[in-house]
């Protein structure tokens, strides 16, 4: 129980520092991979140190970036581990369940607004409520996110913004090397994956840098 809890904490911290660096895809890989060692760290934890727990980070980072990610396997992959692992549900306050029926929810709104702004590129963030109906503050926040995560070009204009997704795969854009700080141009698509850096040579994720456009939150 402690190897397991002491793997999920290095795994954790990988992932956290992943977070910092936007390298979204590799902190849902690393979330992932702490799953294995959840139910022993929490055996451990509740044993040794009386450990209540409200929630579990790794999979707090699923249900996260998952719906932003249009990641429907690895909810999949979620509803089996909580299915597997009964403890895992019975020993958190928070109930895992709804949250990741509330998850899956997001995820379809979420794909609801990427098609929105894939078949009319360019449209103005305070037409979306009248546009798609449900609350502005929800496609708001979820262009935000996508922002941030630099999969969303926003750019002012009269007091609202245009929004563009930046996420086409054969799109040229800039990802900068995890490992050196290299900043390349390349296909969208191999920003996806680790990608050999043509400086350093090693295999990494690059950060995706966001266009420097002006952006702003007002509907």
């Amino acid at each position: 129980m402690e190897a397991h809890r002491d793997k999920y904490q290095t795994l954790m911290s990988e992932a956290l520092s992943a977070e910092r660096d936007g390298l979204y895809t590799q902190t849902v890989e690393l979330a992932i991979s702490s799953w294995d060692y959840i139910d022993g760290m929490m055996q451990y934890e509740r044993k040794y140190n009386d450990s209540e727990f409200a929630s579990i980070r790794g999979i707090d980072m699923i249900l996260k970036y998952a719906p932003l990610l249009l990641d429907f396997t690895n909810l999949d992959k979620l509803k089996d581990l909580l299915k597997n692992f009964r403890r895992i549900e019975k020993n958190t306050s928070d109930s895992l369940d709804d949250r990741l029926s509330q998850a899956r929810s997001r995820m379809w709104i979420s794909h609801q607004l990427w098609n929105h702004i894939e078949q009319n590129p360019e449209t103005r963030q305070s037409k979306l409520r009248q546009t798609l109906g449900g609350d502005q503050n929800q496609w708001r926040s979820i262009a935000d996110a996508w922002e941030k995560m630099g999969l969303l070009r926003r750019t002012q204009e009269d007091g609202s913004c245009r929004l563009a997704l930046t996420t086409r795969m054969g799109e040229l854009i800039q990802g900068k090397c995890s490992s050196c700080g290299e900043v390349v141009e390349a296909p969208k698509a191999m920003f996806l994956e680790k990608t050999a850096c043509p400086n350093c040579r090693k295999i990494v994720f690059f950060v995706i840098l966001s266009p420097k456009t002006e952006s702003s939150t007002k509907e």
